[in-house]
């Protein structure tokens, strides 16, 4: 009886973990995001909304000065990108949950509803309130039981970038996607032109199946930005010079190196606030463990950059983690045997792995259902060969302010992209480090 493990031994050289042909990096959201619920303008709101990208913000009403939101938690069905579809849970309908905006010093009335088939709280990470408040089940309040309603009401005493989660079955209802962004913004307006806000984890979907598995701590399958993965994930746009911040929370399993191209950023801010300038550090490459939130700011230079996750692994889709490595391994002759017990198998990665996107792409190798292709998608000069946690910076001269639709691919200006120059591979005289 062949074993998932075996069948990935098996396979897992001939990229097992692929499936459909990779779709464009053009992603485009499958949420309209709203970022201005009550109709009111950036300057009577007095701060610059959060966008989310393939995300939404939560609407609030305001009653007797109260601002009041409403969480639904249930199970939904979602897209990672087309091709992968899985039952996850999550809040109003998405996975990570909308993003809850609201300004320090504001009383806040949040009604959760549990519409799952266990009882579920919600915690506040990271927000200073009354131990009542806090979200953790058994120890500061009563289970949400199935049904029901709870309201949860305090003041927001700080401003940052802060994150929701349960406290309840905490390792099947995160697993399953149930997380969102709460984003406090300070009394006085910050000189930012573009806000936006990614939450990263990870999701077991084995192949062929359509539900993340909550059993797994390492050998992760997918990783997401905002339970999205690349070429899913929608750029960031911003115009030249325009003062950039990007928030990121960590709800995964995995501690995430998060680099952008291009251009060094500071790191201003976490879970406990904006720093004081004197607290900011120049860096191109920031670390988001896991429960902490940071906040990097950049100016926008024009180009498109890559901006992801700096463990290559999690730059990658569905992979065998328990393979044979194939590499220097000259399998012709083997090939046909391997397919009398393995229909299908196609013999990979002898000179490394490139040549796994080419064949997706070209319909050679299909692999499990509802599984995406370890490497994918496609620029202006070719296969991108990426997936998990990467998406794009772009940033063009006549963006307009408010504008965040794909501009599509940049344009350089002449004689500043890399060019062939040989294709004699004993070109020139390399020095190699004497023996």
């Amino acid at each position: 009886m062949t074993s998932r493990r075996n069948f990935l031994g098996f396979s897992g050289m001939s990229a097992v973990l692929s499936t459909v042909a990779a779709t464009s990096a053009q992603a485009k959201s499958t949420v309209t995001p709203d970022t201005n619920m009550s109709n009111k303008s950036n300057k009577e709101l007095g701060y610059n909304p959060v966008r989310t990208p393939n995300g939404w913000t939560l609407p609030y009403t305001e009653k007797d000065g109260v601002k009041e939101f409403h969480l639904i938690a249930e199970e939904i069905e979602h897209e990672f990108a087309p091709g992968s579809t899985a039952k996850c849970w999550g809040y109003n309908g998405t996975t990570p949950g909308p993003t809850i905006e609201a300004v320090e010093g504001d009383r806040v009335r949040i009604l959760v509803t549990n519409s799952l088939k266990e009882h579920t709280t919600v915690h506040w990470h990271g927000l200073i309130l009354p131990s009542g408040m806090d979200g953790v089940g058994g120890l500061s309040q009563p289970q949400i039981a199935p049904g029901e309603t709870f309201a949860y009401e305090f003041e927001l005493k700080q401003n940052g970038t802060h994150m929701y989660h349960p406290h309840a079955d905490e390792m099947t209802q995160m697993a399953l996607g149930m997380m969102g962004m709460f984003i406090i913004h300070p009394k006085e307006p910050e000189p930012i032109d573009r806000d936006y806000c990614l939450l990263t984890h990870n999701w077991a979907m084995h192949p062929g199946t359509s539900r993340p598995d909550p059993s797994v701590m390492v050998d992760f399958d997918l990783w997401s930005f905002n339970s999205k993965v690349f070429p899913a994930i929608e750029s960031i746009v911003a115009r030249t010079g325009e003062r950039v911040r990007i928030r990121i929370g960590n709800l995964s399993m995995w501690n995430h190196p998060i680099h952008l191209h291009g251009t060094s950023f500071n790191v201003t801010g976490s879970d406990g606030g904006r720093w004081p300038k004197s607290a900011w550090r120049s860096e191109s490459t920031e670390i988001v463990g896991v429960g902490q939130t940071r906040d990097i700011e950049f100016v926008a230079t024009p180009g498109d950059w890559a901006f992801h996750c700096h463990m290559s692994h999690h730059t990658m889709n569905a992979m065998g983690h328990d393979i044979p490595n194939p590499t220097g391994v000259n399998m012709r002759g083997v090939e046909e045997k391997i397919r009398d017990h393995l229909p299908g198998f196609m013999a990979m990665g002898e000179n490394g792995m490139a040549e796994h996107q080419q064949h997706i792409d070209a319909g050679h190798h299909p692999g499990p259902a509802n599984t995406l292709p370890m490497m994918t998608g496609s620029g202006p000069y070719g296969p991108i060969e990426m997936g998990g946690m990467f998406t794009t910076v772009k940033v063009r001269d006549d963006i307009a302010p408010n504008d965040f639709s794909d501009p599509g691919w940049y344009n350089p200006p002449a004689n500043t992209i890399a060019k062939r120059i040989s294709r004699n591979p004993n070109y020139g005289n390399p020095p190699r480090k004497p023996s």
